[in-house]
This record gives C-alpha cells, structure tokens and sequence, in this order.
C-alpha cells in the first residue's frame, strides 16, 4: 500500500477543508439533489449560510430580496449552496434540463443565445444582486439561454427540491419566496411582450 492509502479518514477531511471543495464532489449540496452537469464541473463552497452577510447585503441591489429581513436570509440560506466560477465556466447551459435558479454574489455573467446555425449572439449581462433560472427551476422545461461567467463569479444555488423543503418546514418563508418568484417572471414577461411589441412596431414601419 501507499501512504496514500494509509491516510487517515479524518486527515482526508481535514486536507479538502484547507485545499478548498473539488469539482463534483462537495459536501452539504441540495440533500437528495445531484447538482447539474455544469454544476459538478465547478468548485463548491459550502452551504450560504456561511455568507448570510453577503446575502443581506443584495438588498437594494436585488429585487428578490428588498422585501426579507435578516431572519428571512438567514433561514432561506440553510436551503442553498455556494458555487465559484471562472471567467469563461459555464454555469447554465441552452436546452439543459435542470432544476434550479441563482442569485449573483459577486463578478458578472453574460446570457447568450444560439441560433439556427449554432452561432451564439450575445443578449446580456447581469452582475450581484441578479437571478438566473427562475423558469426552469419552476417547470422544469429546458434552458432557454446559456451563462457564461464574464469575471471570477461567485453565485447561491437555489434548487426546486429545497424550494419544497421551504414550504414544507418554513410555510410563511415559502409563501413569501414563491410570491417573490411569480412577481419576477410576471416582470419579465412584460418586459419580454413589450420588447417584441417595439420590434413589431418598428418592422412593420419599414
């Protein structure tokens, strides 16, 4: 055997803390929930409840968020996971059928779209305090855009399984979660409809 093989389980342990969380094999992800296939190929940083601060401090830069309170972030923090990605790692990925959403901490990401001939065309970029994913995590139908990280990111994981885990064990947090989800696609639909309305409007001037 090597000494490898005669580490002690807990040095093992000890050794990733200090080395930081590999790539698909981090500990305290969404219980029950594998992570997606973007997901596992980026290093995990733990549970959000260790940067309940960083979470607080989106309100003001967060529609999600500028109606919880401290005692809110805090609970819903026990429900996600944090995630670092590099500039270039995809972090959602067009036509993957997955199951969660995102909230930006820190860096900035760029949501592209691909077309008929698998050409990507730019549609945004959104940095702290933004969600991706809503729909998705919601239906579970597959992606509509791909994320690509634009600077070193670092974002919360809030997946549908955890979403039922909120109604069940917190219900007054969880109605006030849903109700926050269904105001930002309502948002976002309107945003969408008065964006093709415009482009409806100017083509047929032409």
């Amino acid at each position: 055997m090597t000494d490898r093989q005669h580490a002690h389980p807990e040095q093992g342990k000890e050794q990733g803390k200090e080395q930081g969380t590999a790539p698909g094999s981090a500990p305290d992800r969404e219980p029950g929930k594998e992570p997606g296939k973007e997901l596992a190929k980026l290093p995990c940083l733990g549970p959000a409840s260790a940067m309940v601060d960083t979470l607080y401090g989106m309100i003001g830069q967060s529609k999600f968020f500028e109606d919880f309170t401290l005692d809110d972030v805090r609970k819903l923090s026990q429900f996600m996971t944090v995630y670092r990605a590099d500039p270039g790692d995809t972090i959602i990925r067009e036509g993957a059928t997955d199951d969660y959403m995102l909230f930006i901490l820190e860096g900035r990401i760029n949501i592209v779209k691909t077309d008929a001939h698998g050409e990507r065309h730019p549609m945004t970029s959104v940095g702290p305090g933004a969600t991706l994913g809503e729909m998705s995590m919601i239906d579970g139908e597959p992606r509509f855009a791909t994320c690509i990280a634009l600077d070193a990111t670092t974002f919360s994981v809030f997946a549908r399984n955890s979403m039922v885990r909120i109604i069940m064990e917190e219900p007054q947090l969880g109605a006030k979660v849903l109700i926050k989800l269904v105001t930002l696609l309502s948002q976002r639909l309107r945003d969408t409809s008065s964006s093709l309305l415009h482009y409806l409007e100017r083509t047929e001037s032409v």
